[in-house]
């Protein structure tokens, strides 16, 4: 039995909808996985992703969780869906990107990184088998390869030792994850009686009639799943070698690592365009850490189908708002007596309620509900996003989606 399932239920050009069933969630792609990063989605509150914005999977950082409050915590707290009360689905990142982050606070080997913490400076090591060892304790229904990131500009020998290393630490990666997964290691394990009066379970059985096909679904493990990271920055003949030994290995899905990292926009949707239509048909692709509103549908063109970004609560703790016609600033002295919601064009319940006069007089006020409120409306937009794109490509007018949502935010 395999921990997930994923299906492609609509195709429009590249762009594709699919339905992904883990352990915990029925998952409608292309989507967008709110980032929280130390077990919170900074300043909005579990029950307004739940019940409102309808968010099916989150993101948890391994290695600011790793730091605090530490993996055998969490462990010993039953794993961070116990830990969090989030019962929905999780991704883990593998830490690599925030440790290759510290350049000048790491060492780096063949058996992994030795790194000194950014909060009191002890020294810490990572490398594959921590690193699944520690997403095993975390319970994620996602688990990412421990993988050397790569600056976007690099040069194509520091490209390939990366890209050789990468591959290396993915191999082993699988190998202590498995061994994980065969000794009962993993916190968010579901048998299948659990399984069955899980959310997930309950609704598939609710909503049989939009899966394709649903007595042909196959039963779940109820393991984790672990994805594999394709590398090689802006190289192209490199992101097909790396895609070529990370799909030898085997893995549930494949993400896009490396991107968004400094290089030019354009580079980005060169190797995506490049790099999408070339992976696995029938596994999920997943493109990390991207990205604006443009990117996510740039990148739905090219065929990808998962997305995670912290843009959304990053930008709405300094006054930044994502709407449906362009950025704002709400701290803008324009906004002191505006009326008018966020987007006239979302449904959120903070553009239900709000002004931007009033949420202008938050955010001068200092007062944390301006930084609270904003975020929620920005992760409410990027999901609404989702829906909409999604709905595009199910009636086979996504290119015109495409090009009537770009002219509304380039021309404000």
């Amino acid at each position: 039995m395999k921990p997930i399932d994923w299906k492609v239920t609509a195709q429009d050009g590249e762009a594709r909808t699919g339905i992904l069933r883990t352990r915990r969630s029925i998952i409608e792609t292309p989507v967008f996985m709110p980032v929280g990063t130390q077990g919170t989605v900074k300043g909005v509150r579990f029950e307004w992703l739940e019940d409102e914005m309808d968010a099916r999977i989150i993101l948890g950082n391994t290695y600011h969780l790793f730091l605090r409050p530490g993996a055998e915590i969490i462990r010993k707290l039953g794993g961070l869906h116990k830990f969090t009360t989030w019962n929905r689905s999780l991704l883990t990142d593998s830490g690599g990107f925030q440790v290759f982050s510290l350049t000048d606070l790491r060492k780096l080997n063949e058996e992994g990184v030795e790194f000194r913490s950014h909060l009191d400076g002890d020294k810490k090591f990572l490398s594959p088998e921590i690193s699944m060892e520690i997403q095993a304790a975390l319970g994620s229904e996602i688990v990412m390869v421990f993988d050397e990131c790569t600056p976007g500009d690099a040069g194509v020998e520091a490209t390939r030792k990366s890209l050789e290393m990468t591959a290396r630490w993915a191999e082993r990666s699988k190998n202590r994850f498995d061994e994980l997964q065969n000794t009962g290691m993993d916190t968010g394990f579901l048998s299948d009686s659990e399984f069955r009066n899980s959310d997930c379970g309950l609704a598939f059985h609710e909503n049989e009639s939009q899966i394709p096909n649903p007595k042909s679904q196959i039963a779940l493990s109820g393991r984790q799943a672990l994805f594999g990271i394709v590398q090689g920055a802006g190289h192209l003949d490199l992101r097909k070698e790396s895609l070529e030994r990370t799909t030898e290995i085997g893995f549930d899905g494949y993400a896009i690592g490396g991107l968004s990292v400094g290089e030019e926009k354009s580079v980005m949707y060169d190797v995506i365009e490049f790099l999408a239509p070339q992976m696995p048909k029938d596994a999920p692709r997943y493109l990390m850490g991207v990205g604006t509103p443009e990117d996510l549908i740039e990148a739905v063109r090219r065929g990808v189908d998962m997305f995670d970004c912290v843009l959304p609560t990053r930008n709405g703790r300094t006054g930044g708002a994502f709407t449906s016609a362009g950025k704002i600033n709400i701290r803008n002295a324009q906004y002191a007596t505006d009326v008018e919601p966020l987007d006239v064009r979302c449904p959120c319940s903070v553009c239900r309620r709000y002004s931007k006069a009033y949420l202008r007089h938050l955010y001068q006020a200092k007062e944390m509900l301006a930084a609270t409120l904003i975020s929620h409306h920005n992760l409410a937009f990027f999901l609404d996003l989702m829906r909409q794109i999604r709905q595009a490509i199910k009636l086979g007018n996504f290119a015109e989606f495409r090009r009537e949502f770009l002219s509304r935010i380039s021309n404000n």
